[in-house]
């Protein structure tokens, strides 16, 4: 079943990421910053990526390859 929370968690990171790197950007850390929005594109990665795992084991359970 698709949860909904995934996308606020999603939604929410993206917020803490975009305040967090105009913080850094705006004290002249720059590569703070782009730290930053990488750690915050990894995580929401792997929350991606798990639940394409999960889509990929369904789609697999319902033709029962």
């Amino acid at each position: 079943m698709f949860d909904v929370n995934i996308i606020f968690k999603i939604g929410m990171i993206g917020i803490v990421i975009i305040i967090l790197d105009k913080i850094f950007d705006s004290q002249g850390k720059s590569d703070f910053a782009t730290l930053t929005t990488l750690g915050g594109i990894i995580i929401i990665l792997f929350l991606t990526i798990n639940m394409l795992i999960k889509l990929f084991d369904t789609v697999k359970s319902m033709f029962q390859f």
